[in-house]
């Protein structure tokens, strides 16, 4: 099994471009595909804790039921927003990527290439054409 976990979402071009880069890399993740399969309450904990980011930076305000869900509000606790996410996975931003050299939530996608344990082995474009790494696996 893979030491290398991506809560993935595969209706989102980051997340997408993230997968793209692992594999290229070599690697084959282990995909969680978040929204049919949430991470559990102390799953979540753990990778806000493994990230050093507050709970409240995790949190998707676009296509989410945040504005509706009055989640702006600073009166939630950091234990409220997790719930939140937990009762509404969408509010969970994504990618989240889980390797032995560290957690990151990879927006923007590159973000992933500071955690692979293995250089990317050619060239790699993001979806819509962006150059992120040259032929020789080098980050542009």
């Amino acid at each position: 099994m893979s030491d290398i976990t991506i809560y993935h979402n595969p209706a989102c071009g980051t997340s997408r471009n993230v997968l793209a880069m692992i594999r290229n890399s070599g690697e084959e993740p282990v995909v969680i595909e978040y929204l049919k399969t949430p991470p559990d309450r102390a799953t979540l904990t753990a990778l806000v804790a493994a990230m050093g980011m507050p709970v409240r930076a995790l949190l998707r305000e676009k296509g989410t039921p945040y504005a509706e869900l009055g989640l702006a509000d600073p009166k939630w606790t950091d234990d409220q927003l997790i719930g939140f996410m937990l009762e509404h996975p969408i509010l969970i931003n994504r990618p989240i990527v889980a390797t032995p050299l560290g957690t990151r939530l990879c927006r923007p996608s590159e973000i992933v290439l500071e955690i692979l344990p293995q250089a990317q082995r050619g060239a790699f474009s993001k979806e819509d054409g962006e150059p992120v790494v040259g032929p020789e696996g080098r980050r542009l």
